[in-house]
């Protein structure tokens, strides 16, 4: 692949839109069953393989309809947490027939304490035992050595830090006699060759310790996870040739939601619909508190429904409204009332109500976000209780979210997070309380709980739904409590 037709990729591929591309990991267990006649790939590593952040939906989408592509990559990981965590255990349970493995960013001894770093010696030690369990279970395993950071010298040229990790994974590549894709070198062509300007425009942005917009040197945008995406399928075929076949001949172009991402990141206006309960509005809920994060880029729309479950939300006509209001991301959350008004929705109904609000948001070619419910606001001998009634309501829009490939913000565990930490008198202060109710430990929030929560929601969200980054204001170090973070595609250096 030469460099111009890598850049017609990023060209080109914003204007056309075609299918939509997972975002999110597979389910933590996957059928080792699959259809006849496709292959199976699993991609094995850090942050810069992942589907939001990294190149793996690229990768993905550079592939024959007859390959499955299962992404196990996650932020943060090393050779040496990946198996610490689990997470290579149920790689190799998916029974794939090849897998592209690739880590360096967090091995690397860079000073960040990140608590996974290998020496060169122990990385080299860990590849090679991957390579061996792979090999022992009929997988063909491929190496790819780290994409390059984007760390520009003064003469316009990338100065690679992980170049002692990629020369590493080509000495065991070669004791071992495994295929190599030395994405390394690829991605550093690539870059000298575009430029420090349209290499940064394949760049996400993070918030500095001053809350303000930079650019990440190492993570991905949906342009970039296609330009190194690309650049894999195609080097993939040349370092297994069985697999040129299952390599589409032209490059894969952006579907729907890459455009529409690629136009927010870009500085285009948006609207945010939120759909959901009391808890998700403006009124008693967290929307007053996420709005106030958002630039003045950004058009709210809150339809939060007190009352409502996401049945009867359907049902009533709320949720046709919702989609006549032409929103670019729909941020959606059920469960409080539904357990308030006497358990009416079943978490199966749950279930088949996100499902379709999933996949007709994703029709009108927007944007779909699940978040799960808030905990409730329960304490038993000055603790939180154990036994929340939202878990079930959490676990749903976390299955559905996973099965569907959707941005999830996982409000409830770090709702409990935070609360678990926290006196009842002060959690007392975030929420509203309504003297002789039913249930006297409400959802509804007061204006302090309504900035927290907000605040946390926004914060999490762009870690994962990266475009939607310079859409929030960011908070200077300190500047607030310390709050839960959920794992994302960006952890990681």
């Amino acid at each position: 692949m030469t460099i111009q037709s890598v850049r017609s990729v990023f060209l080109l591929g914003i204007f056309s839109p075609l299918l939509l591309i997972a975002q999110s990991a597979p389910p933590l267990s996957v059928s080792a069953t699959r259809e006849a006649g496709t292959i199976r790939i699993d991609l094995i590593g850090d942050s810069t393989q992942t589907d939001n952040a990294g190149y793996g939906r690229g990768f993905c989408a550079n592939l024959a309809p007859a390959v499955e592509c299962l992404n196990f990559a996650r932020g943060g990981q090393s050779t040496k947490s990946f198996r610490a965590d689990g997470i290579w255990k149920k790689a190799l349970a998916s029974k794939p027939d090849y897998m592209l493995i690739q880590f360096g960013h967090n091995d690397e001894t860079s000073g960040v304490p990140v608590g996974n770093q290998s020496t060169v010696a122990q990385y080299q030690q860990n590849l090679r035992n991957f390579v061996a369990e792979a090999r022992a279970q009929k997988i063909t395993p491929i190496l790819v050595t780290p994409l390059t950071r984007r760390r520009w010298g003064k003469d316009g040229k990338i100065h690679s830090d992980l170049t002692a990790y990629s020369n590493g994974m080509e000495e065991v590549a070669k004791e071992l006699q495994v295929p190599l894709i030395d994405l390394q070198a690829r991605s550093i062509a690539y870059l000298d060759e575009v430029g420090k300007e349209k290499g940064n425009e394949l760049a996400i942005t993070k918030k500095d310790n001053t809350g303000k917009v930079q650019l990440d040197g190492t993570h991905l945008n949906w342009a970039g996870s296609y330009v190194f995406g690309r650049i894999v399928a195609e080097d993939l075929g040349k370092a297994v040739p069985a697999l040129a076949q299952y390599v589409k001949p032209t490059p894969a172009t952006l579907p729907p939601e890459g455009v529409l991402a690629m136009k927010v990141i870009q500085g285009a206006p948006f609207k945010i619909v939120m759909v959901g309960d009391s808890s998700i509005s403006t009124t008693g809920g967290w929307g007053a508190g996420f709005r106030a994060t958002l630039t003045p880029n950004v058009a709210f729309v809150d339809l939060g429904l007190a009352g409502s479950t996401a049945k009867n939300y359907i049902e009533g006509g709320v949720w046709s409204k919702a989609l006549a209001a032409k929103g670019q991301f729909y941020f959606i959350q059920f469960g409080n009332d539904a357990v308030e008004r006497g358990h009416d929705e079943s978490a199966v109904l749950l279930k088949k109500s996100l499902d379709q609000m999933v996949r007709e948001t994703r029709e009108a070619r927007a944007i779909p976000i699940l978040i799960s419910p808030l905990c409730m606001r329960v304490y038993r001998d000055g603790k939180l209780a154990a036994d929340d009634a939202m878990s079930e309501y959490a676990d749903t829009a976390r299955d559905v979210a996973t099965q569907d490939r959707v941005t999830f913000v996982d409000l409830y565990q770090m709702s409990r997070q935070y609360l678990g930490g926290q006196t009842q008198a002060a959690a007392n202060a975030l929420y509203v309380t309504v003297p002789g109710g039913k249930f006297p430990d409400r959802v509804s929030l007061s204006e302090a709980g309504s900035a927290l929560f907000g605040r946390l929601v926004a914060d999490n969200v762009i870690r994962t739904e990266v475009e939607l980054g310079p859409n929030v204001n960011g908070l200077p170090e300190g500047a607030g409590p310390a709050m839960p973070k959920q794992a994302a595609p960006t952890d990681g250096h």
